[in-house]
């Protein structure tokens, strides 16, 4: 845990609670120290993360009273859960987990940010709870063990990760955004503080485009100037896109002076975007730092990424090296243009799933042979045929296009690749998201546009980009800020017409028409990429060795969950054709057994459990 915190330490005992932590100084670098406890000893506070509001909610605070020692945000927020308790939750703006030990009550808060910017495991019984920011730090405990799930397996193969609360091992859970804990005396109650349906107008929504795109400028501006606080060097990472140059203008602006921007590039052509990045940032006029890196360089670190990956992840590799770059480059704090799509419509599936949706009425009414004929002829096709036999075969509504939208293998395909004795231990799991529940009772299904963002936002953002970004990042000790996924903006976005915000013809048209004056010209006309890595290239050469030994049938069945036959003829047909879209599914599958196997998992004489 070292890397997530290389300025300071702290651990402490308060009767029966110990709690301890690693520091990233980026507020009041010189204080700050944790644990940290009020001055009467009742609290003891614990935190990961940024407060961005802690100077409006200090002023608040000293008003009625309360005296600070330091100018830092755990200050802040120590200060805020004493005296307004659980509802201070709903007063924080920032990315945070934490844990406030009552030595009073003999009770532990713990709680994570509404979007998991954050993340937050635990695993408990009745006599005790540990909790860490990382998996691996509750491996090392000693208390939790090193089980793979089954169950889990079977989830990353859907959706490129394990979908929270689950984690890849038995017994450890994390817990999933905007949710806070309580655990006394033995028992564990967990409930939502935020949610997509909790978010209630403050302001009454705009009644002309042009009014919107107005008052969004000025909350872009806003979440700019609140993410670029900080004590120590900021910069940002900047690609050859749309969301990360409205981020990097947006903080030139904030800041009045040159910022330091961090793009990767490749030797590949068709890859890298270094040109473009680098022509962003002269145009801004930033200190630009561009890392041309090789698959040679990525073979030869592959074992520094798997071993910086508390869990397998179809993702990741692109922050590990940015990150990397950014931190030789002296900044201990960057931002990132992650959530840009997410909020403002920039993935295919805005414009896919109102339409698979309005195809439901139609094909409902066919002949049940009809459409079993169908849904067999897509099954004996490529893997976006047998993604939409998965849509026809299972969605009726568009919560269950949703819920379907990641996936990463089709269903067929996913069982296929499962040992025997593990489908048998899992039975008959679902092919929807296990979000879709929730989701369905919190979002509206009339408006798509919103029913596509949340889950865009609850799934993928959530379980694989921002968990990524912030393990990968921290394995540099680098703090990463994600100004676009900021509750303030988020919620009020969320209130506004949808018509504003999103045009099919014109994709994020609010976010370039809200910017116009900052952008260069021609930035609009880059094909979207954001940070691609050739992997298609390297899998073939550079990163060989490693995936020819990972798919050697003894590597595949070395764990017991795989059938080894299916996976080896993906890898074999990858090598022998010339489609590349199937590099993400081999690439994804080649972590999750590396994993399993460096994880010793081994199947019990008597059978699996699930968990």
């Amino acid at each position: 845990m070292i890397h997530r915190g290389p300025d300071d330490s702290g651990i402490e005992s308060r009767g029966p609670a110990t709690v301890g932590m690693r520091r990233l100084a980026i507020f009041d670098p010189a204080n700050g120290h944790q644990p940290m406890s009020t001055s009467d000893g009742r609290y003891t506070l614990v935190f990961n993360g940024a407060i961005y509001n802690f100077q409006s909610l200090k002023a608040e605070l000293e008003s009625s009273g309360w005296v600070f020692r330091t100018r830092c945000d755990t200050e802040v927020l120590l200060a805020a859960l004493a005296v307004w308790g659980e509802k201070a939750l709903g007063r924080l703006r920032g990315m945070f987990a934490f844990a406030l030990w009552d030595s009073t009550d003999q009770s532990v808060l713990i709680a994570r940010d509404p979007f998991g910017i954050k993340p937050l495991y635990f695993s408990h019984n009745a006599q005790r709870i540990v909790f860490a920011s990382e998996v691996g730090a509750l491996l090392v405990s000693g208390v939790c063990g090193s089980d793979i799930s089954p169950t889990a397996v079977a989830e990353y193969l859907g959706w490129f990760a394990v979908p929270a609360p689950s984690t890849i091992y038995k017994g450890i859970l994390s817990l999933q955004p905007g949710e806070s804990l309580i655990f006394k005396n033995g028992a564990l109650k967990i409930q939502r503080y935020w949610s997509f349906g909790s978010i209630a107008p403050k302001d009454a929504p705009c009644t002309s485009r042009a009014e919107f795109i107005r008052e969004l400028r000025t909350r872009l501006d806003d979440t700019i100037s609140a993410h670029v606080l900080a004590d120590v060097p900021v910069g940002a990472f900047l690609s050859g896109g749309l969301d990360s140059a409205v981020a990097v203008g947006l903080m030139s602006h904030a800041i009045g002076g040159p910022l330091k921007t961090f793009t990767i590039g490749f030797e590949e052509d068709g890859f890298s975007e270094a040109d473009e990045a680098e022509a962003t940032a002269r145009h801004f006029g930033c200190v630009h730092h561009t890392r041309i890196l090789t698959g040679d360089e990525v073979a030869r670190d592959i074992d520094k990424f798997l071993g910086a990956c508390d869990q397998p992840t179809g993702d990741g590799i692109n922050t590990y090296y940015v990150s990397q770059t950014a931190n030789e480059g002296g900044v201990k704090v960057a931002l990132s243009g992650l959530g840009g799509d997410e909020i403002f419509g920039g993935y295919p599936s805005f414009k896919v799933i109102p339409v698979l949706a309005g195809w439901l009425t139609a094909w409902g009414s066919l002949p049940g042979s009809v459409r079993s004929l169908v849904t067999r002829f897509l099954n004996t096709r490529g893997t976006q045929s047998r993604k939409l036999s998965d849509f026809l075969s299972f969605a009726h509504d568009p919560h269950e296009l949703g819920a379907l939208q990641r996936r990463v293998f089709p269903e067929s395909r996913r069982l296929m690749m499962l040992a025997p004795e593990v489908l048998e231990a899992i039975g008959s799991p679902s092919p929807f998201h296990p979000m879709l529940d929730t989701l369905k009772a919190d979002v509206n299904g009339e408006d798509l546009f919103k029913l596509v963002s949340s889950w865009e936002i609850r799934t993928y953002m959530a379980d694989i980009l921002l968990r990524d970004s912030d393990v990968m990042s921290m394995r540099h000790s680098l703090e990463l800020r994600v100004p676009f996924v900021d509750k303030m903006l988020v919620e009020w976005l969320w209130h506004q017409p949808s018509a504003f915000i999103y045009d099919r013809k014109r994709l994020k048209s609010a976010l370039v028409d809200a910017t116009a004056d900052l952008l260069p010209q021609g930035l609009m006309n880059r094909k979207k990429r954001g940070f691609t890595f050739p992997f298609p290239i390297w899998m073939r050469n550079d990163l060989r060795p490693f995936l020819q030994d990972t798919f050697a049938t003894a590597s595949i069945s070395k764990s017991g969950l795989f059938a080894a036959g299916p996976i080896r003829s993906l890898w074999d047909d990858f090598l022998a054709g010339t489609d590349n879209r199937e590099w993400s599914r081999i690439w994804s599958l080649a972590v999750l057994i590396s994993f399993v196997n460096r994880s010793h998992a081994r199947l019990q004489p008597q059978g699996l459990a699930t968990s």
